[in-house]
């Protein structure tokens, strides 16, 4: 099975690199050390989709990301991207979305952009390891302003993989679609005054203006969070099939330090905030002081 998972994960690798590219089964198949056939039904098997359907959804969702960020023309997104019309990428736009490619550019509103998620990665449940040498960790103080976030709530969830089995992990998406004030999508621990009866204390969402009066999804909240100081821990860089000991390395480092050396105290009035684990620029999670 191990050698299954590590080839689709490779052709996720190559489709990732090679997006903007025309990518031909023959390219997955040699990414893969397969045959085309056995590759494409092992993409399937392992991703629930086709390759050609992955490659079109994650597409789209990069495209809308332009629109939502650039100034730019329909045209050049289609071609940058390559798709191979304009009236075929709107209509595929359509399809996944339910919105014009042109309205969105004017309008963006929170959309359930596809989420590549390495197959790597997908197991639900790790066993703890033991942490015998603990990496170096980035501590520094950082000041949130006061904002509010657009949030979705689980039922009893404390931490990421209950909450993904609880919600979905097509939630990400909606959030990523999202302009936030900290450049992406956060997790949070709430404490007790921010939850909701028989809802979750972990929950994903993003950070927006104090004053926001946008849209908000369908099945989503929204809470005021005040003016805060943060520590923020970030772990050294790590292979992203390391991801669970790299947040362990953090959480342990995090639960061991004391604020008091740098006078300061936690404040657990405020939520306790993940964000994704990224290889390339290490684990990173905050914790609010007063």
């Amino acid at each position: 099975m191990i050698e299954k998972v590590d080839a689709v994960q490779r052709m996720q690798n190559y489709i990732e690199t090679h997006l903007t590219e025309r990518i031909t089964l023959a390219d997955l198949s040699e990414a893969a050390f397969f045959s085309p056939w056995y590759s494409a039904r092992l993409f399937k098997e392992l991703t629930g989709l086709a390759p050609a359907d992955y490659i079109r959804r994650l597409k789209l969702s990069k495209s809308a990301l332009r629109l939502r960020d650039d100034t730019c023309r329909i045209i050049d997104v289609v071609y940058d991207m390559g798709f191979g019309s304009v009236d075929g990428y709107q209509r595929a736009f359509f399809r996944e979305f339910g919105c014009n490619p042109k309205e969105y550019a004017l309008n963006p509103i929170p959309l359930y952009l596809f989420t590549p998620y390495g197959v790597k990665f997908r197991e639900l449940w790790k066993e703890p390891s033991n942490m015998e040498n603990i990496k170096n960790v980035f501590i520094q103080v950082i000041d949130k302003p006061a904002r509010k976030v657009i949030i979705k709530r689980g039922q009893k969830a404390m931490e990421y993989w209950a909450y993904c089995q609880e919600v979905g992990c097509d939630v990400w998406g909606m959030l990523t679609s999202m302009k936030s004030l900290c450049g992406e999508p956060v997790c949070l621990w709430l404490p007790e005054q921010y939850r909701k009866p028989g809802t979750s204390k972990y929950v994903q969402g993003v950070e927006v203006a104090a004053d926001y009066n946008g849209t908000v999804p369908d099945g989503f909240d929204v809470i005021a969070l005040p003016k805060a100081k943060y520590l923020m821990f970030q772990g050294e860089p790590f292979a992203e099939e390391n991801y669970c000991e790299a947040i362990e390395a953090v959480q342990t480092s995090m639960n061991r330090y004391d604020p008091a050396v740098i006078e300061y105290a936690w404040d657990d009035t405020n939520p306790r905030i993940q964000l994704e684990p990224i290889g390339t620029r290490g684990y990173i999670e905050l914790r609010a002081v007063k």
